[in-house]
């Protein structure tokens, strides 16, 4: 029986990454940039003291050259994904980045062939053939490739591969790549005020509140995961998942009222059809490998 408050962990960290589209929007008039520099900075904050009050800081004494390092390539990684997203969502362009997180699967499927050499399953190439076609369609479509949708897949897709590699606990770990990015961000946001096209402290309290509060936008969520990832089993996890991209679309067809035209819905509807499969075929395999598990060992003699 799943853990109901690990369920419900779950449902809100990625209902909540799925409502970031109707955050972002309110830090106008600061650019994609600035926010992405004030998420960062207060995103560090706000861990430093979730590590305070929890008095975490061992981990700091065991890092190693070679955790640093992942853990640098992890931050690039994911300060590029987070500023193509606000990117995305403060220029009319949510749904393409809804189409990124439901490309995402695929995209950690291919990873694990080209780094980890694992062997895939006939329907899991089905299903990444199917999803190189929906991105030619939409290419088609936009008159470009997705290259918001395929930043935003890749970057997190290299993200999950760097974290498996630093093995750390979400927390300690948004503390240590927040930290490595920290000092570019406040070099860049004391850089615009110094120009005076900073909005930071220029829009009115309540904005200078909002972009504070990008830290822990950023955080709660992340803490809402881990507490779902820890009581609940990865298959759940893992259904979860869409639930942020199906709000994101919700939000940019619905409230956005972003244009779908038909070549539009026909890639959507073959990178959905691509994940149908994709996640049948891992019920599937799990059920057969569950199924094997449990038949007794034959003695021989």
């Amino acid at each position: 029986m799943i853990d109901r408050r690990g369920l419900a962990s779950g449902i809100a960290a990625y209902g909540l990454w799925g409502l970031f589209p109707l955050y972002w929007p309110l830090l106008k008039p600061a650019g994609a940039t600035e926010i992405l520099g004030h998420r960062i900075m207060w995103s560090l904050v706000t861990v430093l003291v979730i590590l305070a009050v929890r008095r975490s800081w061992r981990w700091v004494r065991e890092l190693t050259p070679r955790t640093l390092a992942l853990l640098a390539l992890a931050a690039a990684v994911i300060g590029a994904n987070w500023g193509a997203f606000i990117y995305a969502v403060n220029t009319g362009h949510t749904l393409e980045a809804a189409l990124g997180y439901f490309i995402n699967p695929l995209i950690s499927v291919l990873l694990g062939v080209l780094v980890f050499r694992e062997r895939l399953r006939p329907w899991q190439w089905g299903a990444i053939g199917l999803g190189a076609v929906a991105v030619l369609v939409l290419a088609v479509d936009y008159g470009r490739p997705p290259w918001i949708a395929l930043t935003l897949a890749c970057s997190f897709g290299l993200y999950g591969m760097v974290k498996k590699f630093a093995d750390m606990p979400s927390a300690e770990s948004l503390a240590a790549e927040s930290a490595v990015l920290f000092l570019p961000a406040l070099a860049y946001a004391l850089l615009l005020q110094g120009q005076g096209s900073a909005a930071f402290g220029h829009a009115g309290l309540g904005h200078a509140l909002l972009l504070a509060g990008s830290g822990l936008v950023t955080a709660v969520p992340l803490m809402l995961f881990n507490a779902a990832a820890v009581r609940i089993p990865l298959s759940a996890l893992g259904m979860l998942q869409y639930l942020t991209p199906v709000l994101q679309f919700l939000i940019g067809l619905l409230v956005q009222h972003e244009p779908m035209p038909a070549g539009r819905w026909i890639g959507f509807l073959l990178v959905w059809t691509a994940l149908v499969i994709l996640t049948a075929d891992g019920f599937r395999a799990a059920r057969r490998a569950r199924v094997k598990a449990a038949q007794p060992v034959r003695e021989t003699t």
